[in-house]
């Protein structure tokens, strides 16, 4: 396992973490036995980073976690987790909550959850969340205050020159990095642990490995080692979060490491210019432009329209909306141009244009 300084922390994490979201939503104690065995298996492995949060896998995820940990000797792991309210009482409720479902008395990385846009940012300090977390900080309560960002690189940036934070965890990989890698230079300059979620793009990645062949060097087996091997190789990033259902996955992620040598500055620079001539805009399926006012599943249309970026073929958009979603191209057509799934995309797309698109096949 290699491991990275979190930034000014004094802490050294795994490049790969723990992403603790992708378990099937448990049923009783025995499913939640059976997925804290799998990260008993990461950790074994030498994974020491695990991110969890409420709401994951039926708002189970910090419970499975908390039974993984409570087998595990204290010191050998860390623990994220995060809240997103913003008003201060609410927050400290749930941080309270955090504690108790995981069963320790603090919390490693604790995180201001989900930044959509420069308002929200402005809505957790004016409400009190961020004051209130500052004080569970001095209480010892949380080691470190973090935050989860969706915003692009430039409004990222901007909460990280507040000099708020000791760390940011952002959606970054081979089809988005570009409009993330200002938040990248902004979190190196001011000393921020970088902890990046989505490293296979929603499963974008894995799911056309013959299109995003190039971003394979020779030395890589396939475009999901490709993909991990492409985020870790930035300087800036400390640890790359994996989605595990099983041990398997635990094994399969760490594949990537072997022989790993990190991408030269010419070989990043050949896969944005791949990315610039014919990938620009592919939808990673965050799902964050919902809900929608006239019920439109906009993020199996943008996943659809992705086909028409990917195969170059009308057809293809038809195919993946009748076959993959059971849909009909002309529910795009409830469209209100209201703006609000625009106003709330992390990479902000022309979706009300797509949408359109999608209509006229």
């Amino acid at each position: 396992m290699l491991y990275r300084p979190f930034g000014q922390t004094g802490k050294r994490v795994s490049v790969i973490g723990a992403g603790c979201m992708r378990f099937e939503t448990p049923q009783n104690d025995r499913d939640i036995g059976r997925a804290a065995e799998t990260l008993l298996h990461a950790h074994a492995r030498g994974i020491n980073y695990f991110d969890t949060a409420p709401y994951y896998c039926g708002d189970r995820s910090e419970d499975i976690v908390g039974a993984a940990v409570r087998q595990l000797k204290p010191g050998t792991f860390y623990l994220s987790s995060k809240c997103d309210k913003a008003d201060g009482a609410a927050f400290r409720k749930g941080l309270e909550r955090s504690l108790q479902r995981l069963g320790v008395d603090r919390i490693h990385f604790f995180h201001i959850w989900c930044l959509m846009n420069p308002t929200q940012w402005a809505e957790r300090k004016d409400r009190g969340a961020v004051r209130e977390a500052l004080r569970a900080k001095e209480e010892g309560l949380i080691e470190h205050l973090v935050f989860s960002s969706h915003m692009d690189g430039e409004e990222t940036a901007a909460v990280i020159a507040e000099g708020i934070f000791e760390g940011v965890t952002l959606g970054f990989n081979a089809a988005n990095f570009r409009f993330r890698r200002s938040a990248l230079e902004a979190a190196a300059r001011a000393g921020l642990g970088v902890v990046t979620m989505n490293p296979l793009a929603g499963g974008l990645i894995p799911a056309h490995p013959k299109r995003f062949d190039f971003i394979r060097e020779k030395n890589d087996p396939d475009v999901v080692t490709a993909a991990l091997r492409f985020n870790l190789s930035h300087a800036a990033i400390t640890c790359a979060l994996v989605g595990f259902r099983n041990p398997a996955d635990v094994d399969s992620a760490l594949a990537a490491l072997d022989e790993f040598a990190p991408r030269t500055d010419a070989e990043i620079a050949r896969v944005e210019r791949h990315l610039e001539e014919g990938f620009d805009g592919l939808c990673t399926g965050c799902e964050y432009c919902l809900p929608c006012p006239a019920d439109i599943p906009i993020p199996r249309m943008m996943d659809s329209y992705n086909m028409l970026i990917l195969e170059g073929e009308k057809k293809a958009v038809q195919e993946r909306l009748h076959w993959q979603w059971s849909l009909d191209q002309t529910v795009a057509g409830q469209c209100t141009e209201c703006g609000a799934c625009e106003e709330r995309c992390t990479q902000h797309l022309p979706i009300i244009r797509r949408l359109k698109e999608i209509r006229a096949l």
